[in-house]
C-alpha cells in the first residue's frame, strides 16, 4: 500500500493547531483520555489522563530536515526561550513527513531550544511512539486486546498508517456501540 502523503500546512500557527488535533486523535486511539484547555495561554497544549492523575503535554511538530538530510530538527522552546521547569510533563513531537510521534519526558529536553529526531545518532529514538510513557504516568491501564491496532481480521490498511489507525478507531467504536446496545437497560434509564 502506498503511504499517504500529508499536505503540509504553510502557516506555522495553523500547522501547530493541526498537530494538536492529530495528537488528540492519536492518543484517543491509544485508549487514553485527552482534553484540550480553553485558549492558548497555558504552557501545555493538552492533558492526558483522568481526574487525580493528569499529565500535561506540550505538542510540537516539524517538517524541517536537518541540513545533511539525516533526520529532522524540532523546536522545543517558546518565543525563542527554553521552557521553564514544570511547564509540562511530556513533549509530544510529531515528525509530519514520517507520520511519527516522539513522546519525550520534559526533563530530557529541559534547557534546550531544539532537538534532532529520526537521526542516525538515535538520542531520542527510544521515545519513538512511546505511548506507554503517557499510559504509565497517567496510571491508565493498557487497552483491551480487541482495541489494539490490527485486531480486526481482514483489515485493509497497515495499522501504523493513518488510514489503518482510522480503521482501527472505527472498528473500536463499532464494537463499543454494539456492546452498549446489547446491555440490559439500567433501572430508571
Amino acid at each position: 500500500m502506498k503511504k499517504r502523503r500529508t499536505k503540509i500546512i504553510k502557516d506555522k500557527k495553523e500547522r501547530g493547531e493541526w498537530a494538536e488535533s492529530v495528537f488528540i486523535a492519536r492518543v484517543t486511539e491509544e485508549g487514553l483520555p485527552a482534553s484540550k484547555p480553553w485558549g492558548d495561554t497555558r504552557s501545555y497544549d493538552c492533558v492526558v489522563g483522568r481526574p487525580g492523575k493528569f499529565v500535561a503535554v506540550q505538542v510540537k511538530c516539524t517538517i524541517f530536515k536537518i541540513e545533511d538530510g539525516e533526520g529532522y530538527i524540532c523546536s522545543v522552546c517558546s518565543s525563542h526561550k527554553p521552557y521553564r521547569r514544570g511547564a509540562f510533563d511530556f513533549l509530544a513531537a510529531y515528525v509530519i513527513p514520517e507520520d511519527l510521534w516522539y513522546i519525550i519526558p520534559a526533563k530530557e529536553i529541559r534547557g534546550l531550544k531544539s532537538i534532532s529526531l529520526c537521526t542516525v545518532e538515535a538520542k531520542y529514538e527510544h521515545y519513538r511512539e512511546a505511548w506507554q510513557l503517557l499510559r504509565k504516568a497517567s496510571e491508565i491501564e493498557a487497552a483491551p486486546p480487541e482495541a489494539e491496532p490490527g485486531a480486526e481480521k481482514g483489515q485493509e490498511f497497515p495499522p501504523s498508517s493513518a488510514l489503518g489507525r482510522m480503521q482501527t478507531a472505527m472498528d473500536y467504536f463499532k464494537r463499543r456501540m454494539e456492546r452498549d446496545h446489547l446491555r440490559p437497560p439500567q433501572d430508571g434509564k
